[in-house]
């Protein structure tokens, strides 16, 4: 069950997410990169998919074919990319001491 990057609402499944969808809590847009599956902070543009160009605003709706509504609560979206980006510069830099 997806939830909007925002507030954190939990989202229906059954949700039809388009470029206008708004969350029925803040009325913040859905289909923005934070909240999508493909969405990962330190890639090519920031997402596991071959885009064609980057997505300047993250937080604000846009037409990408690829998006898929991220599983999870808000801070299980970002804050896992945060710490397996944490880990990884740790195992970096623990190959030079």
């Amino acid at each position: 069950m997806g939830h909007c990057h925002a507030c954190g609402t939990r989202l229906p499944r059954d949700l039809p997410i388009f470029r206008e969808t708004e969350c029925p809590s803040c009325s913040k847009p859905l289909k923005v990169c934070l909240n999508c599956t493909f969405y990962e902070k330190g890639l090519q543009w920031d997402c596991r998919e071959s885009i064609p160009e980057p997505v300047r605003e993250k937080d604000r709706a846009n037409f990408c074919d690829y998006f898929r509504l991220r599983e999870g609560t808000g801070d299980q979206a970002g804050g896992l990319t945060e710490q397996r980006a944490k880990q990884a510069r740790n195992a970096f830099d623990n190959l030079f001491e």
